[in-house]
């Protein structure tokens, strides 16, 4: 069935029996298809049913679907003629797992983060308005993301405004308020029905035409049968917000959705439709196992017949599933790649150093408070819950309040470690200028998945944090070299009395010994090896790659210093000057944006000893990292780092560039003469 479609248009000739049908195949290709390349399958299983009713009704591309955060738009895409590429899904060249508007013409906003959709379509809704357009635009939303700020204001503008525009509440996590039977059913079938609407309008007309009290009779009786409503209905907010709601109805039950969209989409204003799904709906262990399946770790999967449990006729009927546990991430991870059999076992990952380290601590520091924005798994702050749970807050998808959160707790004297993905990190940069850094608060900022992220492209690559960070005042910024290292920097954030942000990424330790941390000093480096030639200058663990580098290098003659900066603020400036001293060229290392970053620091630092120290003014600096001129596709760590020559022997070939073009030999810092 799915291979013989042709785009979604051809969904309408099909019949119930056909869409159940179709609906197993789009399962069945979503979870193979993950169990090779990763993917967010829990959330993408659970809409398969939504998807295929919202394609049926509407019309795309004229049409517009948005689909906030994205990463449950598998059977969108599937829909949309991308099934043939979908073995791509998260490679290099591939597909993206998020829309992507290059990909095609039904994906209408590049995503990734949670909150955005309602924005987006209430914009593209007004400006079909102001054209006089006619199309007609949805976006389907996670009850995890409607709760973020940004989903909240833009449900209060849609609202106030009236817009024509159709949510679809996505409820697989029973944030919100359960159904309460029967009478909650009728009502919003009541809702729906054409004679409710008219006799509804007519009513208040005919009240508000009472002389003398006919607008007070018009608020009293509004405000009853809103009170009623509000009796066996959960969705009284959105009603206060000018907002109508409908549901819950059954998120696997294709005639029930497509009844409902259909009568919904002909209604006048903005209505909410709540839809109640299942996570990894169609595949037993996911549906056993939300949190594994939907978080970072990957368990074996089990393709055999078996374990899909997809029945084309179960999707009649109404099944709720099981709420997440606290535990889980509602940001969310994509789940990576299944391990080759034979791989060999992967060392900890400085995520879990980290939490480890934090739990040992907080034993004995009881100021010690984790918080977590939706992403207790992810981020280690699970491990904490788990020895100390009342010393742990999840906030939800809210960065913005986790980091005035935060702030407060240090204002109480409490010490917070605010533990949040760099790429979401961006979203509470506000917060980390005026809340934290203004009022010069000991709060720790554990930036994790710094760097490269991988698969999930553009929109979570952890690359614009240092630029951003390094301009504001106060802010300590770290980042370790190996896995005990981390340690050792978490403490010295934990023992002093300013903003703290330290970077680290999701990559597996080097596998060390375990050392006893000590405190670092807040802004000195260390000389890993001392050189004469060439100084190489790195910070985090890209500093092991630029010593790798330095080993080829030394092998044809070349004398290379290298420093571990560990600190891009404050930089050990007389460290690197003294070192940078005599050398012909110095090499910055960074897994990060270059423009404005920590090699930026360093340039800064040689250009002002320049001006006033005869001896730098013959040594070159070339920066290393990320281009800032293009955000970075999708794509495994290791094929990413190959592309942008961020790997040892990339590395290795830059440097020698820069070497070639300067025209100096090993040995010999002066230039060689051409010819």
């Amino acid at each position: 069935m799915l291979e013989r479609l042709t785009g979604p248009g051809d969904l309408r000739g099909l019949d119930e029996g056909q869409l159940a049908i179709l609906a197993a195949e789009l399962r069945e290709t979503i979870i193979k298809t993950v169990a090779t390349t990763g993917g967010h399958l829990g959330s993408s299983l659970g809409v398969v049913e939504l998807t295929i009713a919202l394609h049926r009704l509407l019309e795309s591309p004229r049409d517009r679907i948005v689909w906030d955060t994205g990463h449950q738009a598998y059977a969108h895409k599937l829909l949309t003629g991308r099934l043939d590429r979908f073995g791509t899904l998260r490679q290099i060249d591939g597909i993206g797992g998020f829309p992507r508007r290059s990909e095609s013409e039904h994906d209408v906003f590049d995503g990734g983060h949670a909150g955005t959709g309602l924005s987006i379509a209430q914009g593209l809704a007004t400006a079909r308005d102001l054209r006089h357009g006619l199309e007609r635009i949805a976006v389907v939303v996670g009850d995890a993301a409607l709760m973020s700020g940004l989903s909240l204001e833009a449900l209060n503008d849609i609202g106030h405004k009236r817009t024509q525009l159709l949510i679809v509440l996505n409820d697989n996590e029973m944030s919100i308020s359960p159904t309460v039977g029967a009478f909650s059913t009728y009502l919003s079938k009541l809702k729906l029905s054409t004679p409710w609407q008219q006799t509804k309008t007519a009513y208040d007309q005919l009240v508000e035409k009472i002389p003398v009290v006919g607008g007070a009779a018009l608020e009293w009786s509004q405000r009853l049968r809103r009170s009623v409503v509000n009796l066996a209905a959960p969705g009284q907010l959105f009603e206060d917000l000018g907002i109508t709601y409908v549901g819950v109805f059954p998120g696997h039950d294709l005639h029930a959705l497509h009844e409902a969209f259909g009568r919904v989409l002909e209604l006048k204003g903005p209505v909410l439709v709540h839809v109640r799904t299942q996570k990894g709906r169609g595949y037993r262990p996911a549906e056993a196992d939300q949190v594994s399946f939907h978080g970072a770790a990957l368990p074996p999967m089990d393709l055999a017949p078996g374990a899909d449990a997809h029945d084309p006729g179960r999707g009649h009927g109404h099944a709720t599933g099981t709420s997440m546990p606290p535990v889980a991430g509602l940001n969310g991870d994509a789940v990576p790649p299944a391990a080759a059999p034979d791989a060999p076992k992967k060392h900890p990952n400085y995520t879990a150093v980290l939490a480890e380290e934090l739990v040992a601590l907080a034993e004995t520091d009881r100021r010690i408070v984790g918080i977590t924005a939706g992403m207790p798994t992810g981020t280690g702050m699970a491990r904490l819950a788990a020895a100390y749970p009342d010393r742990v807050i999840d906030v939800g998808i809210a960065e913005q309040h986790a980091m005035t959160l935060a702030a407060g707790l240090a204002l109480g004297g409490m010490r917070p470690v605010v533990a949040l993905y760099s790429t979401f990190l961006q979203r509470a940069f506000d917060q980390t200028v005026h809340d934290v850094c203004q009022n010069d608060l000991p709060v720790l900022i554990a930036v994790d998945r710094a760097g490269l992220v991988g698969e999930d492209g553009t929109s979570h690559q952890g690359m614009f944090t240092i630029p951003a960070q390094r301009q504001l005042p106060y802010l300590v910024i770290a980042s370790p070299k190996d896995e005990q290292e981390l340690r050792s920097l978490v403490r010295a954030g934990l023992a002093q009395d300013h903003p703290f942000a330290l970077h680290y990424p999701r990559d597996p330790g080097f596998g060390l010994a375990p050392v006893e941390p000590a405190v670092i000093p807040v802004g000195r480096g260390e000389i890993l090896r001392e050189g004469r030639d060439v100084l190489f200058v790195g910070f985090g663990p890209i500093v092991m790659r630029a010593v790798a580098a330095a080993d080829a290098l030394a092998r044809d003659g070349w004398s290379v210093g290298v420093i571990n900066a560990r600190f891009a603020k404050p930089l050990d400036r007389q460290l690197i000057l003294d070192a940078a001293r005599g050398a012909r060229l110095v090499v910055t290392f960074e897994e990060s944006v270059v423009t404005g970053g920590f090699g930026s620091a360093v340039l800064e630092a040689m250009e002002e000893a320049r001006a006033t120290d005869p001896a730098y003014r013959d040594v070159a600096v070339r920066m290393v990292g990320i281009p800032g001129d293009r955000f970075v596709d999708h794509g495994s760590v290791s094929d990413l780092r190959r592309m942008l020559r961020l790997d040892v022997v990339g590395l290795e070939a830059q440097v020698r560039e820069a070497l070639a073009t300067l025209g100096v030999s090993p040995g010999r810092p002066e230039a060689t003469p051409a010819g």
